[in-house]
């Protein structure tokens, strides 16, 4: 028996390829399947199956471009409902892998068809269980994001794993191993831990959710205080269950230089998206007027996803060599429209004498010194509300990054303001001024380091939001 995570930390998302007897089953891949094609040619192996625990909504899954590469038929769980080619399984179905089991338990809640796999060994013993987004270390998936009509609340998905929970994993003995879909940062859960396994009895022990006392508890737990999902779920959901294009065809569109003169002119176009992946405190220095940062660095997918439109065709400005790897994980979250990148680079357009923009970097004491004698100074703290009411600057407003989709969010900054964003590092400071810039506002300063550094400063003042700790 031979298993291996496959973990994408900028997606905090865990794909698995379990082995025995040269036959291969993968759970959960992602859209670029390379990665599980050249394990098993290492290993001498067949994919022999493509399980699929729900239809993901934070990425685009592989299961498509795999099963075609293969022959391997996927397999969702019960009450699926698509009009691909996959095989909906049973309660309680089984796969054979070599000397491998793998049952089927079918536990509705984050999705209606969400399934976990019970993985047994060669005695028929119970190892471990592929739990998706059923089960975090630490939490469980959230309720709200079911693809379904509008009669079945967030409550009765609460509801509903509950049961699955109680009925289908709790009962496992306390060393089977859970494997889930994501780890800490995924916002597929409400607050997932720092591990990415765990097993039945730590869970049992220590996970907040599954000491709840009965249902009413539970579901109030783990629907309290749960923020809104990233606008670009419903949209993976939708691509998962219907179909997409081969991201071989998505890279050979993508993988196009485009000479200086006609980016320019291709910029032209406000429909386009010119988006810079470099690293935040590059592109601070010198940037593609028009350009809307989010580096490779960060959680770039997320972020992208979050705040991109997926009907805009996107040029892309990278640092050389990097221009594959923006595309494949665009790919990732569904962007299937980028019509090529910048030929040599910021470097190839700032030396050909086009115009450049640029943001003021500053570091925190110099806007510590600003604040009292600036009557033009505007701080925004770009960070979540929650981030936010746990400290923040006196006077600062708060507009988080991810509301920033709106322009609307920016209609009480005026012209005339000094704006100082800051975040809590310095990565999500920079796509907010870049996206200000590209609503016309010139006199943007990014603090660097933002809050980790700012509340450093000598007779900064805290301020709590008590009423939202409370």
């Amino acid at each position: 028996m031979y298993i291996q995570q496959l973990y994408t930390g900028c997606l905090s998302e865990a794909a698995y390829y379990i082995e025995s007897g040269g036959e291969v089953a993968i759970i959960d891949p992602l859209r670029d399947i390379d990665v599980y094609l050249e394990l098993a040619n290492e290993r001498n192996a067949k994919i022999k199956y493509i399980f699929e625990t729900h239809f993901h909504a934070d990425f685009v899954s592989g299961h498509l471009d795999l099963s075609k590469a293969t022959d391997a038929p996927i397999i969702y769980g019960p009450a699926t409902e698509t009009k691909l080619p996959v095989h909906i399984a049973s309660d309680g179905e089984t796969f054979k892998i070599g000397d491998l089991t793998i049952e089927v338990l079918h536990t509705p809640g984050h999705t209606l068809e969400s399934t976990c796999y019970l993985l047994k060994d060669e005695k028929g013993q119970d190892h471990c269980v592929f739990t998706g987004d059923t089960l975090f270390a630490g939490d469980v998936g959230r309720p709200d994001l079911a693809q379904k009509a509008s009669e079945i609340t967030v409550n009765d998905l609460a509801g509903m794993m509950y049961e699955s929970l109680q009925n289908k994993i709790m009962p496992l003995q306390d060393d089977v191993i859970v494997y889930p879909a994501h780890g800490p940062g995924s916002s597929c859960g409400k607050n997932i831990g720092p591990h990415t396994h765990s097993t039945i009895g730590e869970e049992k022990q220590y996970n907040y959710a599954l000491r709840a006392a009965d249902k009413d508890e539970f579901i109030k737990a783990v629907t309290d205080g749960i923020p809104p999902p990233p606008q670009y779920f419903p949209i993976n959901a939708k691509i998962n269950k219907e179909g997409y294009d081969s991201i071989d065809e998505v890279l050979i569109n993508g993988m196009k230089a485009i000479p200086v003169a006609q980016f320019k002119e291709l910029a032209k176009d406000e429909s386009k998206i010119i988006l810079d992946t470099r690293r935040a405190l590059n592109f601070t220095h010198g940037f593609v007027p028009g350009s809307i940062s989010i580096g490779l660095e960060g959680r770039f997918a997320e972020w992208a996803g979050s705040l991109l439109p997926f009907d805009a065709p996107i040029l892309l400005v990278t640092d050389p060599g990097k221009e594959k790897e923006t595309i494949i994980r665009l790919a990732r979250v569904g962007f299937d429209k980028v019509q090529g990148f910048l030929e040599g680079g910021y470097e190839t357009w700032k030396n050909s004498g086009e115009q450049i923009d640029l943001i003021v970097d500053i570091e925190p004491d110099e806007l510590m010194m600003d604040i009292p004698f600036d009557p033009k100074l505007l701080i925004v703290d770009v960070r979540r509300p929650a981030e936010y009411a746990e400290g923040h600057l006196r006077d600062a407003v708060n507009i988080p990054l991810n509301d920033m989709i709106d322009p609307g969010s920016m209609a009480n900054i005026k012209d005339d303001q000094n704006v100082y964003v800051h975040c809590t590092g310095g990565y999500r400071s920079v796509i907010a001024a870049s996206l200000l810039k590209r609503q016309g506002f010139d006199n943007i300063r990014n603090v660097q380091g933002g809050w980790n550094k700012i509340k450093e400063q000598e007779k900064v003042e805290v301020v709590k939001e008590k009423s939202v700790l409370n």
